[in-house]
This record gives C-alpha cells, sequence and structure tokens, in this order.
C-alpha cells in the first residue's frame, strides 16, 4: 500500500504562483509513476501533469505546458508542483496520485492512490 497526501494549496492573485508537495508512504518502491490532476466545480476531474519516480519523462497538459513544473525528491518521497503564471482557471482541488506501473500518465483510471486534494484557488 502506498499513502499520498497533498499539501501547499491556498489563495492567490492571478499571476502568481504556489507550489505544491504531494508526501508518498508505504510501499515507495511500488512506485512507477505519480501525477497531479485537478477538478474544478461541476467538471470533470482532469490530467496536469505526471512524472516517473525516475524523473525521466514528465508529461504535461497543454493548459499548463509553460507555466507548471513536475519534479520529485527521491529522497524525501515528495513530488512537487511548482505552478507559475496561475489563472482563474486554474482554481481547482489538485489531487496527486501515484501508479504502480508504465501506462498512459494523462488516464486517472491508471492511478492506483489518491490523496485527499488541495484547494487552489486563483483571484481575477
Amino acid at each position: 500500500q502506498v499513502q499520498v497526501v497533498e499539501s501547499g494549496g491556498g489563495l492567490v492573485q492571478a499571476g502568481g504562483s504556489l507550489r505544491l508537495a504531494c508526501a508518498a508512504s508505504g510501499l515507495i518502491s511500488s512506485i512507477y509513476t505519480m501525477g497531479w490532476f485537478r477538478q474544478a466545480p461541476e467538471k470533470d476531474r482532469e490530467f496536469v501533469a505526471a512524472i516517473t519516480w525516475s524523473g525521466s519523462i514528465p508529461y504535461y497538459a497543454d493548459s499548463v505546458k509553460g507555466r507548471f513544473t513536475i519534479s520529485r525528491d527521491n529522497t524525501k518521497n515528495t513530488m512537487y508542483l511548482q505552478m507559475a503564471g496561475l489563472k482563474p482557471e486554474d482554481t481547482a482541488v489538485y489531487y496527486c496520485a501515484a501508479g504502480r506501473r508504465a501506462m498512459s500518465m494523462h488516464m486517472a483510471d491508471n492511478y492506483d492512490y489518491w490523496g485527499q486534494g488541495t484547494q487552489v484557488t486563483v483571484s481575477s
């Protein structure tokens, strides 16, 4: 089993920055991919970014490419999402997810473990 816990959400003005963190615990060696998803009110959960635990393959949704950066620190068992140039449409609950196998990173169904989410609100 793997547990993941998000932190770092909050309220920020448009154009500002935030850094989210996702701390993993449990059977870390079973993790192959970790990702960020988000869900805005009355919308479906959508893919944001993902990275293999080895860190070699970051992958981004087109809507955040060039503004968000995903990274991980294996010494701390933590994944990060650095968000810059935030827009009101980035407002959502952001979820961390971990998967045990190589797969299509943008598909939520491929992930095995999920956090509770952290709220990000961007004011205009």
